[in-house]
Parts: structure tokens; C-alpha cells; sequence
């Protein structure tokens, strides 16, 4: 079920809602009680939200639960014993990551063993039909169906045992409460990835006010007019130029291609991430951001700081921390930085354009560090580090997107060719598609970062309040008229 389909903005998300408030009015003998009717009426909407994509998702994503859940009670009870306490924290992690793998990297493993088989008995390089990622069907095996938003709720829940292990978080003996932690639906299927030490005392006690609501439900809508008047205008351009030849784009329509992918991926994204953070607050929970303006970043060091924060966070705490992190020299570092990213790029996909994807940016951070990351610091023309920066993102962005190794490069170097498009490149071009990008452009932090110190002061004050409403209404009235009319609507990580 998406956010922004007809059936949760009409139906799911309201019930949800008035029933919530009801409980916040009706008289109750405990407060303890009445947190109680709140979390079975949100584990059971989640699970209910969960289960609208296949009764099938469902249950992988309640054994990830219970693994995790018991993996946390048997931590707890060899705490004393660290040999025995340390083995099933391994053990845990290892069935976690073994479900990741078979659910999500299964079929490409497929794929590899084919092409190998084909390429022994006379067929073409294995190492070309593997990186076209195409199988030849011979192992007769069907393909595994991933499950929506397994990665979120693997690492969510894995971050809770490895928590546990290191004393970082209290063990949790209420199973459902766990199971709302996990399956909590604003944040289930595409984060942003919560710690269980940043919800564990939301979940008993979390307090519901009016303005905590309304400044979720702005949020919300918000996050609503990124994901369906920006990113989806932005997914039909990209995905229709896609579609053709890009060996022979040119380079003016490789390069805007780019620029539509770069704003349709980060409103889509962090339009997701806005939603999730306003529904939590409607209900009471506060989520960390999971962005802050990325395409402003004056490095990619900086880029990865603003983008998907969460994620950022993870690695750098469960990953990057433990091997050593910056404490063991700079070799050492730059090591850690390969391997996070390296793991980074996996954890998006199994393709090779997301393997690659994850060691370029390995190796633009390593540069960094090396030597360029100063030079940026002292360089005062700073709008040469932003361009710099943005072409090493769009660079990115068409490894992430492709199919397969073979047309990112394609893509690529008609990005670099200067070779001129052709006429039916203004098929893809329309007023409302350059007006929406002019839009995209301007409200990716050009204009908010400089002005975000002057909003906090003036964010209370009555006229600008109103305005706000105003303004949110028309944007929630103009997304469902466009999603009533059926209007494209894809969601990038999904698939992830």
C-alpha cells in the first residue's frame, strides 16, 4: 500500500487516525492501559498495512521478528557468559543475513551459476552475461519474490540484538511491543531505519499533542506534493527516455535525463521520508530526518552526510565504528571506508550497477581523505565544489538507475560525448515537465537552507501559520485530483 495511493489517504490512514483519537478521549483506568489499546490498534494496522502486499510478506517479515525478538532474550541470558553471549550474537546476525540473502540476492546468485554454466559448455563470456544480468533458465529454478521493504526491517531489527549485546539498549520481554517496533507502519517499508533505543520509551510512554499533530500533518502533506507533483512528473520523463536506445540520447538529453533522475529520486525519497516522519508524529512518535538537503553538499564526504541519514548512521555504527573507523591511520580508514561502501552498494541491490555504484563513491570518499577533501575546504569559490560535487552524484545516479552495467555505461558516455540530440528529444520535454524541474530545483535546499533560521523565528507567528494551512490544503486537494486522474506513480525504493 503506498502513501500516496487513493485507498490509504481515504481509508487507512483516516481510521487509523480517528481511532487513535478516540483512545486519547475515552476515559481509561491507567494511562498504562490506554498506551496499551493504542499499540494492539497500531500493531494490528501495520500488520494489516504489511499484509496488503501478500499474506506471504507477512510472514518473512514475522519470522524476522521473532528471531530477533528471542535472539535479544538469549543475549540477555548469557550476559554473564561472554563466549557463549558473543556466539549468538553471531548466530543471529548469520540467520539474519542469510534471509537478507536468500530473499534478495538469490536470483542474481541464479543468474551468475547459469551464465558460468553456459560459458563451460562453449557459450559467451560468463563475465559479460553475468554483468548483463541476464540468466539463461537452464537451472530451471523460479525466481524469488523480494519481499517489500526487507532490507528496512532486517537492519532495524539486527541493529536491536547487536543494541543488546552491547548494552546500549534494554532488553525488550514484551513481544508485541517488539513486533511495533519492527512492523510500525509509517517507517516499515522504506524507513527511515529506526534504532530501538530511539523508539524504546515511545513505545509505553509517548505523549499526543496538537501541535506535534499539526506539525506531523504538514509534514505529511509536504512530503505528499514532493512525492506526486515532483518525483512523479520527474519518473515518467526519466523512465520513457530509458526506455530507448540511450547509446544514442546526446549528450543535452543524457544530461537532462540526469538532472530529472537526480530530483525524481530524492523527492520520491525523502518525500517518503517526510511522510513517514508526519505520521509519526500524528501518533505520537518522533523519528530522526533522514535528510537534510544533500544536493547542497559542498563534497561527497558531505553528500552521504545529508543523504539517507539513517542508512549513513548504521553502517557507520554497526560497520564502520567496529572495524576501527579513523582510530588506526589513514590506510586503515581508507580500508573501512571501502568496505562500508562496498556493503553500502549491496545493500541496494543485486546488480553489478549497485556493486559498482556502492565502490565508486568508496573511492571518491578515499580521494577525499587522501588530498581533495582540503583542497575543497579551501577553495573560496564554493559554487565550483557544488558543481563538482553534483556531477560526481549524477554520475551515480546513472549506475543506480540502469538495468545493467553495459547500458550505464551507455548512458554515461553520452553524458560525456557531445554529440547532439535529436529532434524527438523534445518529445520528452513539455512546459509542465520543465516548470516542475525549475520547481524541483529551487525547493532542494537552494532556497530553504538560507532560509531556515528566519522560518524558525517567524514559523509561530499567526499569518505565516495561516498561510501554511493554506498552502497544505491546496497541495493535498492538487495530489488527489492528480492521483484521482491516474497519474504515474512508482516508488524507487520499493525494491529495496
Amino acid at each position: 500500500m503506498l502513501f500516496s495511493s487513493m485507498i490509504f489517504l481515504w481509508v487507512f490512514l483516516p481510521t487509523v487516525l480517528i481511532v487513535n483519537g478516540l483512545l486519547t478521549f475515552i476515559p481509561f483506568r491507567s494511562e498504562k492501559n490506554r498506551i496499551l489499546c493504542k499499540n494492539v490498534l497500531l500493531l494490528l494496522a501495520s500488520l494489516f498495512f504489511y499484509a496488503w502486499g501478500g499474506i506471504y510478506y507477512l510472514l518473512i517479515m514475522l519470522g524476522s521478528i521473532l528471531l530477533n525478538f528471542f535472539g535479544g532474550l538469549i543475549l540477555h541470558k548469557y550476559e554473564e557468559d561472554h563466549k557463549k553471549q558473543k556466539l549468538a550474537l553471531i548466530a543471529v546476525i548469520i540467520l539474519n543475513l542469510a534471509m537478507l540473502f536468500f530473499f534478495k540476492y538469490f536470483n542474481m546468485t541464479v543468474v551468475m551459476i547459469e551464465s558460468i554454466m553456459e560459458a563451460f559448455n562453449g557459450g559467451p563470456n560468463a563475465l559479460l552475461a553475468m554483468l548483463s544480468m541476464k540468466g539463461t533458465g537452464k537451472l530451471g529454478l523460479m525466481e524469488v519474490v523480494l519481499p517489500i521493504g526487507i532490507s528496512f526491517f532486517t537492519f532495524q531489527a539486527m541493529s536491536y540484538v547487536v543494541d543488546i549485546y552491547q548494552q546500549k539498549a534494554e532488553l525488550q520481554t514484551n513481544v508485541m511491543n517488539f513486533a511495533l517496533y519492527v512492523s510500525l507502519f509509517p517507517q516499515l517499508i522504506a524507513g527511515p531505519i529506526v534504532k530501538y533505543s530511539d523508539v524504546a520509551l515511545q513505545l509505553n510512554n509517548r505523549k499526543e499533542t496538537l501541535d506535534l499533530f499539526l506539525d506531523g500533518q504538514k509534514r505529511f502533506c509536504y512530503g505528499l506534493a514532493k512525492k506526486v507533483l515532483i518525483s512523479n512528473t520527474m519518473a515518467q520523463v526519466v523512465d520513457n527516455i530509458w526506455k530507448t536506445d540511450v547509446s544514442t540520447l546526446g549528450t543535452p538529453l543524457a544530461w537532462f535525463c540526469a538532472l530529472a533522475y537526480a530530483l525524481q529520486i530524492y523527492y520520491d525519497f525523502s518525500g517518503y521520508s517526510d511522510m513517514a516522519i508526519g505520521i509519526g508524529k500524528m501518533l505520537g512518535f518522533t523519528f530522526k530526518e533522514n535528510f537534510d538537503y544533500p544536493y547542497t553538499a559542498l563534497s561527497v564526504a558531505e553528500f552521504w552526510r545529508r543523504w539517507h541519514i539513517s542508512l549513513s548512521s548504521w553502517f557507520k555504527e554497526y560497520v564502520y565504528i567496529p572495524l576501527g573507523g579513523n582510530r588506526k591511520g589513514l590506510a586503515c580508514t581508507c580500508l573501512n571506508v571501502l568496505i562500508v561502501f562496498f556493503l553500502t552498494g549491496i545493500w541496494h541491490g543485486a546488480n553489478f550497477t549497485f556493486l559498482i555504484f556502492g565502490l565508486y563513491y568508496a573511492v571518491l570518499q578515499i580521494i577525499e581523505r587522501l588530498f581533495l577533501g582540503k583542497l575543497l575546504q579551501k577553495n573560496p569559490l564554493k559554487f565550483l565544489n557544488v558543481i563538482y560535487t553534483q556531477l560526481a552524484v549524477m554520475i551515480g545516479w546513472a549506475l543506480f538507475r540502469a538495468e545493467n552495467i553495459y547500458r550505464a555505461w551507455d548512458f554515461i558516455k553520452q553524458m560525456f560525448a557531445f554529440t547532439p540530440s535529436g529532434l524527438d528529444a523534445m518529445t520528452h520535454v513539455s512546459m509542465q515537465v520543465l516548470i516542475t524541474m525549475l520547481f524541483g530545483i529551487l525547493f532542494c535546499g537552494i532556497l530553504q537552507r538560507p532560509l531556515r533560521p528566519l522560518y524558525k523565528r517567524v514559523r509561530y507567528k499567526l499569518p505565516v501559520m495561516t498561510a501554511d494551512l493554506i498552502l497544505q490544503a491546496g497541495l493535498l486537494v492538487v495530489c488527489i485530483l492528480m492521483l484521482a486522474s491516474g497519474t504515474y506513480n512508482p516508488f524507487i525504493y520499493f525494491q529495496f
